[in-house]
């Protein structure tokens, strides 16, 4: 499995579909399995779960940034 390809795949989801990701929110796991269509055993996909939330804080983290360079005319 391409951990990045994934990890892209299901950020550009989180993005689009807010109950996807208000799903993957509550419960990471289970929102993969469901996108995937299949049943993945527990523990698996933690690479993956990781690397999603980390590349969505980042994503937040630059948002900020941006917010504040605007405000500050920078």
């Amino acid at each position: 499995m391409d951990i990045k390809a994934k990890i892209e795949e299901v950020l550009g989801k989180i993005k689009s579909d807010p109950n996807f990701k208000k799903s993957f929110e509550e419960n990471p796991e289970k929102a993969l399995e469901s996108a995937a269509g299949i049943d993945i055993p527990d523990g698996m996909l933690d690479g993956v779960i990781s690397g999603i939330k980390a590349k969505l804080s980042a994503d937040q983290l630059g948002g900020a940034f941006d917010a504040i360079r605007k405000l500050t005319g920078g």
